[in-house]
């Protein structure tokens, strides 16, 4: 029986997780593919991604540093991509290069279903105005809520964003410092935990009940979990985006949904042995 052949792409790429996540997937739903790591030179990744066409290969993950020459090489892209300015899934078809983005969609899903917390109505709050928080945008506007303020550093280039997505949902930015009222969702789009930094935050903006969500993830929580968890929030790590992001590659790969949470569960207990 013939297999399938797809791959993940970056420098360095020898941490990723995507071809555990997507074996795991495989196994789960008794599709034939085999998925690889594929190191490709800094100023070679389009010949890179030429060499898998004519390889045979189906299609490939795109992690850093080539999100945005993905979106460059794409044919075609799909809307969530033009909105994310960068793709992390291509797929091969048809002597067509198709670029998708599935990390604004990872991290909804994971927020929405397995974190239980609707954000339909509710007032949420992206610190971050870099290509994480671009890519989050549209999807977390898909679900309508109340209020999206984006906060950042640089507040000019917070506006720039809320200006461009300010006809999808009710979007506004702010400074760090200037953020006084509660939030019932907070997403950390910045690096900061990255050097175990926290954005300059009040504890105010920590709604009863609220969520704290850190895109970054670790074997201990972040700096900015600790701090919303000291301040009465809820909190989760980036773990589950990473498996619901992969997940919506596979699907658009292969037509069929995997059941994440196994594969979540047996990243997290590998993590926390590590």
């Amino acid at each position: 029986m013939s297999r399938d052949r797809y791959a993940v792409i970056g420098n360095p790429v020898a941490h990723s997780k995507s071809p555990e996540i997507h074996a795991a997937f495989a196994a789960q739903t008794g599709q034939a593919l085999d998925y690889e790591r594929v190191l490709a030179p800094l100023d070679g990744f389009a010949a890179t991604v030429q060499d898998l066409v004519a390889s045979g290969f189906r299609g490939c993950n795109v992690t850093v540093p080539f999100k945005l020459e993905a979106f460059a090489l794409a044919g075609r892209l799909t809307p969530r991509a033009r909105a994310a300015g960068a793709v992390n899934t291509l797929s091969f078809q048809d002597g067509e290069i198709v670029g998708d983005n599935t990390d604004g969609i990872g991290l909804v899903t994971d927020i929405v279903r397995n974190a239980g917390t609707p954000l339909k109505g509710r007032r949420v709050l992206l610190l971050g105005a870099g290509g994480a928080a671009r890519g989050a945008l549209l999807p977390m506007l898909e679900q309508r809520p109340t209020l999206l303020v984006i906060a950042n550093r640089t507040r000019a280039k917070a506006e720039r964003l809320a200006a461009e997505f300010g006809g999808q949902g009710a979007v506004r930015a702010s400074e760090f410092e200037t953020l006084d009222t509660p939030f019932d969702v907070i997403v950390n789009a910045t690096s900061a935990s990255l050097d175990d930094a926290l954005p300059p935050l009040a504890p105010a903006v920590f709604a009863s009940g609220a969520l704290a969500y850190d895109m970054m993830y670790a074997k201990e929580p972040t700096v900015f979990l600790r701090f919303a968890a000291d301040h009465g929030a809820r909190t989760r790590d980036g773990l589950g985006m990473l498996v619901e992001q992969a997940a919506e590659s596979f699907f658009i790969w292969r037509g069929v949904r995997p059941d994440t949470a196994p594969v979540h569960a047996n990243l997290l207990a590998g993590l926390r042995q590590s």
